[in-house]
């Protein structure tokens, strides 16, 4: 990203002394030197014409590539990314790692490995930024966002809401702690948690009633979760989705709207019974879920 800022300053700055310099020449080598003086008519020039048209069209193709190329490697986090997830709520930031631990306004991350963050709010639109990682993304209340980043070098680095959410919004800050592989296994040794999220969204999914129709075998009102998440389900009227953290949300919390053939529309609505944290440990748990009997993730 920073190369491509610098290449396109440096392309301002070229162009931008060029053509001054083009006008200040054009000044002084043209200028008119007498009442009677008449200047020659204008030769037109194909060869010119057609450079200052292909040259700047190349150009512009050129950091099109270079920045559509950015886009896509900055929107498809790499395989086995390191999983975050993230809270925000007027006036703070709340992060999960997926072995339990829990964080307000500090992420502790090891060095030079990718961190995928899973963002949602729970009151207004905020703004999860760190400008250090050329990061920025909106968290939005309803559904989810995602961004990913690799921190190359240890430190401490500032995390902010770049979004005004309300009167104490310029407090809304807080910090990136990377660390060296060892010290961030330490970090973990030294915060361990008694459950992990997938642990949590098991106990919770047990007492909510959903392991009465979520069934291994397929015999009971509702579809099987094994194996699922990250495949694509065909809704009744034949669309076609794929069942990420997004779709899953949504079931929980509107089933009615996502309406499965050869099953009847019975899973109640959880909208008021769960948090986004929960459902975040729900959603850790349909994913821990292997292709057969429920396994617990270690």
């Amino acid at each position: 990203m920073d190369h491509l800022y610098f290449f396109l300053t440096g392309l301002t700055l070229f162009f931008t002394f060029l053509i001054f310099a083009t006008i200040f020449y054009f000044m002084i080598k043209y200028r008119r030197r007498s009442e009677q003086e008449r200047p020659p008519a204008t030769q037109q020039s194909l060869p010119l014409e057609i450079s200052w048209i292909a040259i700047p069209s190349l150009i512009c193709v050129f950091l099109f590539l270079w920045g559509a190329s950015l886009f896509f490697a900055a929107a498809r986090p790499p395989q086995g990314a390191m999983e975050i997830f993230v809270v925000g709520k007027q006036w703070m930031w709340h992060l999960q790692h997926p072995e339990g631990q829990r964080e307000i306004n500090q992420l502790h991350i090891p060095v030079d490995v990718p961190v995928r963050l899973t963002m949602t709010s729970e009151d207004v639109i905020h703004d999860f930024f760190v400008p250090a990682f050329r990061m920025k993304m909106d968290v939005l209340p309803g559904r989810y966002t995602s961004e990913w980043f690799q921190a190359t070098k240890p430190g401490s680095y500032h995390l902010f809401c770049a979004q005004y959410c309300g009167t104490l919004h310029s407090g809304m800050t807080g910090t990136i702690e990377v660390m060296t592989p060892t010290d961030y296994a330490q970090w973990l040794r030294d915060n361990a948690s008694t459950r992990s999220m997938a642990e949590s969204g098991q106990e919770l999914f047990t007492r909510l009633g959903c392991d009465t129709c979520h069934l291994a075998d397929g015999s009971g009102a509702g579809p099987v979760l094994q194996g699922r998440f990250g495949k694509q389900v065909t809704l009744r009227d034949g669309q076609n989705l794929a069942m990420d953290e997004a779709y899953t949300r949504q079931a929980i919390l509107d089933p009615a709207s996502l309406p499965l053939p050869n099953y009847r529309p019975v899973m109640p609505t959880f909208r008021g019974q769960v948090s986004e944290e929960q459902i975040l440990q729900l959603i850790a748990y349909i994913k821990s879920l292997g292709s057969g009997e429920r396994t617990q993730v270690p």
